[in-house]
């Protein structure tokens, strides 16, 4: 179904639409805005690991202590 969406022609194609469409200045906005949302993403991906090895860590010190 999807087979030949991603040839470069294609692909040039939904470029100028989504130019017209946005135009280039709010283009820039809307990369922005996303560049932001994935990294928010991604660090809220890692920070419960973090905390988990922390809290891992603080019970092994507590066990340590007693």
């Amino acid at each position: 179904m999807f087979e030949g969406l991603f040839q470069p022609m294609h692909l040039i194609v939904i470029l100028i639409i989504v130019l017209v469409i946005f135009g280039p200045g709010k283009l820039g906005d809307i990369g922005s805005s996303l560049g932001k949302a994935i990294r928010g993403f991604k660090k809220s991906m890692e920070e419960p690991e973090k905390k988990v090895e922390n809290g891992a860590e603080a019970k092994k010190l507590e066990d340590k202590k007693e």
